[in-house]
C-alpha cells in the first residue's frame, strides 16, 4: 500500500540520474522546459548542488531524490528514467539499482557515448524484466545539454513515443524542427553518435592543419588567424568549430601575461574511444574512412611528445633543415584562399566517409537509418554542427541511394572548383614539412574514387602470383589462374 500511496503522489514527468557536469546540465534544460524533473546521483552533494542551482536558475520543477526508491516512486507511470552515468559497468550497476523499483512499461534511456553491443544487450536484459530501453547520442557538450543538445534517441520505438514531447522541446531547434529524430532499432542511436564523433576527429584535425599550413607555412600571426577563421565563419565554411577556432586565437595567456594561450598549450591529444571505434568499425565492414583514420593516427602521434622531440633533434644532427618556419615570399591572400577551400573540400570527404560507414551498418543490421535526417538533426546543439549539413540534407533527399556524397551534382561539382587549390596546399605543405595527414587523406580518397582504373590489376597479379588467389579479366568473365614464375622463365629465355 506504501508503494501505491507515494506513486499516487509522484509529480515528475520524468526522472534523471547522474548528475555529473552532463546530466545536471540536461536536468535543468528539461526542468526549464517546463517537465517537472525528479534528480538522483550516488554522491549526495551532486543532488543538492543540482537542486540549488534550479533554485538560483528560475525556481525550476526539479525535485532531489537521495536514494533509488524515493527516485522511481516519484516519477508518473509509465516511469521514464535518463541515466548518464560514466560508459561500461557504471551503466550496468545504476540499471541493477534502480529496475529494482520499476515496473513493466517503466523506460531506461541511457545517454552515455556507450558501445552500441552493450545496449543490444541491455535492450534485451531489460525487454526480460518487461522494460522499455533507449540508447541515446547526446551530443554539444555542457552548454548543448543545458541549452539545446542533438539527440540521437534509438532502441524501443514506444520508449521513444512516451518522451518524444520532452525530447522536442529540449533539443537544439533549426528551421527545418527540432534536432532530434528516432534513430532507429537497438543500439544504432550509440552508433549513429559514435560516427558523429568520428567525423567530429577528422573534422578538428583538418583545422589544426589549416591553422599549422597559415602559421608554419604562411607566416601568420594568431590575431590574422582569429580573423581569418572569423571571416570564414561566414561563409561555406560556417560551423561551430570555426566559430570556437576563431575565438581560440584571440584568448591571451593570463598565467604570463603576455602572449595567446595558444601558444603555450601542450601539443599532445586527448581521446575517449569513440574515434578508434569508427575506424574499427569501418575496417570490420570494409568502408574506406582514411580522413577518420589520419585524424585518429594523429592523436596517437602527438601522444609521443617525448620522442617526437628526440627525433626533431635527431634529424637535425643528421643535416636534415627546417623548411617549417622558413616563410620566404608567400603570397598571403592566395594561401589563405587556398586553404579555406582546400579545407571545404575536405570536410566533404571526411563526411562522406562517415555517412558511408552509416549506410552500411544500417544495411548490415537492418536498422532503415535515415542519412538525410541524420544530417538535419546534427545542425544545431552538436559539435560537428555546420551550415553545409544542410546541403548534405538535400542531397540525401534528391536520391535516397546516393552511392557517395563526392558524387551528388553539387559536391562534385564543388570539389572539381576546389581541387587545384586544394592540391597546391598538400603541395606547399610537403615542401615545407609541414605533416597535413587528413587533408592528403581526403586528397588521396577523392583522387582513388574518381578514377575509372586503379593499380589494383597489379595487387590481383602479384597475388595470384604468390598465393593462387586468381583474378578476373576486363574482357572475360570468370575466374582465371596463371602460372606466372613459368612464363616468366619462358620468356627470359
Amino acid at each position: 500500500m506504501e508503494t501505491a500511496a507515494i506513486t499516487a503522489d509522484a509529480v515528475s514527468r520524468i526522472g534523471l540520474a547522474g548528475l555529473a557536469v552532463m546530466g545536471q546540465n540536461l536536468a535543468l534544460n528539461i526542468a526549464e522546459k517546463g517537465f517537472p524533473i525528479s534528480v538522483y546521483n550516488r554522491t549526495t552533494s551532486k543532488v543538492d548542488e543540482t537542486v540549488d542551482r534550479a533554485h538560483r536558475e528560475g525556481q525550476l520543477p526539479l525535485t532531489g531524490q537521495y536514494n533509488p526508491r524515493d527516485f522511481i516512486l516519484s516519477i508518473q507511470r509509465p516511469r521514464s528514467v535518463i541515466i548518464l552515468v560514466k560508459a561500461g559497468a557504471p551503466v550496468d550497476q545504476t540499471i541493477a539499482a534502480l529496475s529494482e523499483h520499476m515496473e513493466p512499461g517503466d523506460t531506461i534511456i541511457d545517454g552515455g557515448n556507450e558501445w552500441y553491443e552493450n545496449t543490444e544487450r541491455r535492450i534485451s536484459e531489460a525487454s526480460a524484466r518487461g522494460l522499455l530501453y533507449l540508447g541515446m547520442g547526446v551530443s554539444g557538450g555542457e552548454d548543448g545539454a543545458r541549452n539545446g543538445p542533438s539527440l540521437m534517441p534509438g532502441g524501443s520505438h514506444p520508449a521513444y513515443l512516451n518522451i518524444r514531447d520532452i525530447l522536442e522541446k529540449v533539443a537544439a531547434q533549426v528551421e527545418d524542427g527540432p534536432c532530434v529524430t528516432y534513430i532507429g532499432e537497438g543500439g544504432s542511436g550509440n552508433f549513429v553518435k559514435m560516427v558523429h564523433n568520428g567525423i567530429e576527429y577528422g573534422d578538428m584535425q583538418l583545422i589544426s592543419e589549416a591553422y599549422d599550413v597559415l602559421k608554419n607555412a604562411g607566416g601568420l600571426s594568431n590575431s590574422e588567424l582569429a580573423d581569418i577563421f572569423a571571416e570564414w565563419n561566414r561563409g561555406e565554411l560556417e560551423s561551430f568549430l570555426i566559430e570556437i577556432t576563431a575565438d581560440i586565437f584571440q584568448v591571451k595567456d593570463s598565467e604570463t601575461g603576455h602572449g595567446e594561450l595558444v601558444d603555450k598549450i601542450l601539443d599532445k591529444t586527448g581521446m575517449k574511444g569513440t574515434g578508434k571505434w569508427t575506424v574499427q568499425q569501418a575496417a570490420e565492414l570494409s568502408i574506406a574512412a582514411p580522413t577518420i583514420a589520419a585524424s585518429l593516427d594523429s592523436r596517437y602521434l602527438s601522444g609521443l611528445k617525448d620522442e617526437r622531440e628526440a627525433a626533431s633533434q635527431i634529424f637535425k644532427e643528421e643535416g636534415l633543415k627546417e623548411e617549417i618556419n622558413n616563410v620566404g615570399v608567400v603570397d598571403k591572400k592566395r594561401l589563405i584562399d587556398d586553404v579555406r577551400q582546400a579545407l571545404y573540400a575536405s570536410k566533404i570527404c571526411s563526411y562522406a566517409q562517415g555517412m558511408n560507414l552509416l549506410r552500411a551498418k544500417s544495411a548490415e543490421k537492418g536498422w532503415n537509418l535515415n542519412l538525410g535526417e541524420l544530417a538535419r538533426i546534427w545542425k544545431g546543439g552538436c559539435i560537428i554542427r555546420a551550415v553545409f549539413l544542410d546541403r548534405i540534407k538535400k542531397a540525401y533527399q534528391r536520391n535516397p541511394g546516393l552511392a557517395n556524397l563526392l558524387v551528388d551534382p553539387e559536391f562534385a561539382r564543388e570539389l572539381v572548383q576546389r581541387q587545384a587549390a586544394w592540391r597546391r596546399v598538400v603541395g606547399v605543405a610537403i615542401q615545407k614539412g609541414v605533416s597535413v595527414p587528413g587533408m592528403s587523406a581526403s586528397l588521396q580518397y577523392f583522387d582513388t574514387y574518381r578514377r575509372g582504373r586503379l593499380p589494383a590489376n597489379l595487387v590481383q597479379a602479384q597475388r595470384d602470383y604468390f598465393g593462387a588467389h586468381t583474378y578476373e579479366r576486363i574482357d572475360l568473365p570468370g575466374s582465371y589462374h596463371t602460372e606466372w614464375a613459368k612464363l616468366a622463365q619462358k620468356a627470359r629465355v
